[in-house]
């Protein structure tokens, strides 16, 4: 079934997706928004310990659901695993309205200028596909600026003296320091070390109509219930509405994307949620669908001239998939250091993203967000028990006395850790599923380990009577800050898209959201894929030449 010709349909309506919509809607095009899942409030999943974006023990809290959308795990021994986005192997971010900008922790890090030229930096690995990206710090600042005072960022980086520059300041305060806070900022400084207020994509003050955060414990997660913390869902896609040029679909399930005998993107085939099949013609096709789903997307989409999926002519959709290997340590204290304001997390140090002599990256600190009983289970001491009188004694005693400081290690791309589409396995629409394969660079558990002794030295400044620390392994990373699976860079040769986001082979065909980072950081990297997206909308808006009509 056909439908009425639009400007732009923009796939998915996460960080990127969101902003995308909204840019393009601002500007006069016609949009239309296609989102796979609903539309949630937080009443629809309430304050449940056992039921979040983080534990999903009972199934993924704002989606997808366990039955219709399986995925295709691959060990490392070779086995496969049919997996559901209740496992941890299906690596699953939020499937609705915002996407994981809905339930995130909401860190608001701009990436440094060193993370945007890392082989420059560091020169070839041996086993990573390491880059620099096509673009510098100095292109994406005004967009990291827009981001950070269009969406809304509290929080206070002067002290980060490792920080690139920034011409505007953070458009509100941070929140008041927490116990743990003013447990770990003198420790840090008596160590010589810079510590920080973290930015957050989360209103410490009311903002553009909006509540200041009430610092309840269930935040990262979960949605916010005074709709303090700032997604795309509050934010960019009301204002796309409001032009009345952008029309959002929910539970809208992109099948394939649709080409003319040219070559050419002449909009998408989806499924509703009845389901029936449609046809939604555009001038221009943008996937933000995050790195799994819209590399799946891409491999999905063939045709005559796209034999192997759009986009794919030289085998490099789905390929360096990365995500962030979290490393650090738990301390337990003989005083209590918990108070229960949220979102617990909120002093970090950059001493030792760069500069660790012999190592190849490295990753920012931070204090962890509040770990909900259920979650500090898996805190346990080394050798403790998980049940019985020992465990539940150790959790009556350490819960108020604990603190973790953990932090994302920039992880090195590999080519073989991949998306592909599996060849016999197909959700409930008949579409092929994501396929998992791969494994982390040797540099990453390297890393990881530097770090986590980084965390433990400032944990035992600050009082800590006993710690261990958590060092990732090399298994697959993809998870929540999923990134890399169509990179952007200026060969078309070992890249998917050119600096502004547009395939290469194709156009009028773009990808925004984390997947065309070449690499991913040492931070979160949600705002670097909202000042990408800004970025991309801005040269999509210069360039725009007007409609060509159906095809």
């Amino acid at each position: 079934m056909a439908l009425k010709h639009v400007n732009a349909v923009v796939v998915g309506a996460g960080a990127g997706g969101g902003i995308v919509a909204k840019e393009l809607a601002a500007a006069g095009l016609s949009v239309v928004l296609l989102e796979r899942g609903k539309w949630y409030t937080p009443f629809d999943d309430r304050k449940d310990d056992l039921r979040n974006q983080r534990t999903t023990v009972l199934g993924a809290a704002f989606g997808p659901d366990d039955e219709r959308n399986p995925r295709v795990f691959v060990d490392k021994q070779g086995r496969e695993h049919l997996v559901r986005p209740s496992d941890g192997d299906y690596n699953n971010n939020a499937a609705c309205v915002g996407g994981g900008t809905l339930s995130y922790g909401a860190m608001a890090w701009r990436f440094m200028e060193k993370d945007f030229r890392m082989r420059s930096t560091y020169g070839t690995v041996e086993g990573s596909t390491l880059d620099d990206w096509p673009i510098s710090y100095q292109d994406l600042e005004p967009y990291y600026e827009k981001a950070e005072w269009e969406i809304g960022v509290s929080g206070d980086d002067s002290n980060n003296i490792f920080k690139a520059t920034r011409k505007r300041p953070l458009p509100m305060p941070p929140v008041a320091p927490n116990l743990e806070y003013q447990i770990l900022r003198p420790a840090a400084q008596r160590l010589g070390l810079h510590p920080f207020d973290i930015p957050m994509l989360r209103n410490s003050v009311p903002y553009n109509g909006r509540a200041a955060c009430m610092r309840c414990r269930w935040c990262v997660g979960f949605a916010c219930e005074v709709n303090a913390k700032n997604g795309t869902q509050n934010t960019a896609i009301p204002a796309a509405l409001a032009t009345g040029n952008c029309e959002l679909r929910t539970e809208c399930i992109v099948k394939e994307i649709l080409t003319d005998a040219q070559g050419r993107v002449k909009g998408v085939a989806y499924f509703d949620s009845k389901p029936r099949l449609y046809e939604q013609t555009a001038d221009l096709v943008v996937v933000s669908g995050s790195a799994n789903e819209s590399a799946r997307l891409l491999l999905n989409s063939k045709s005559r001239a796209f034999p192997d999926g759009i986009g794919n002519r030289y085998d490099w959709v789905g390929r360096n998939l990365q995500g962030h290997a979290y490393s650090g340590a738990v301390g337990l204290f003989d005083f209590e250091c918990y108070d229960d304001l949220g979102p617990g997390a909120g002093i970090a140090i950059c001493d030792f993203n760069h500069g660790n002599q012999g190592l190849i990256g490295g990753g920012m600190l931070a204090n962890e967000f509040i770990r909900l009983p259920y979650q500090f289970v898996g805190w346990r001491a080394p050798n403790m028990p998980r049940w019985g009188p020992e465990h539940k004694q150790f959790m009556r005693q350490r819960y108020r006395r604990s603190m973790g400081i953990m932090g994302p290690v920039q992880e090195m791309p590999v080519f073989e850790s991949r998306v592909q589409v599996d060849a016999k396995v197909k959700d409930c629409w008949g579409i092929p599923v994501v396929r998992l394969s791969g494994h982390r660079h040797r540099n990453d558990p390297i890393v990881g380990k530097f770090l986590a002794s980084k965390a433990e030295l400032w944990l035992k400044e600050a009082g800590a009577i006993t710690t261990w620390t958590d060092v990732p392994g090399t298994d697959l990373s993809g998870g929540q800050h999923q990134a890399g699976t169509c990179r952007m860079g200026d060969d078309p040769q070992t890249s998917v898209v050119d600096k502004y986001c547009r395939v290469h082979d194709v156009d009028n065909l773009y990808v925004v959201d984390g997947s065309v980072h070449v690499n991913n950081g040492g931070f979160n990297p949600v705002l670097t894929i909202m000042a990408i997206a800004y970025h991309a909308s801005d040269h999509l808006v210069k360039s725009w030449k007007g409609s060509h009509g159906a095809s």
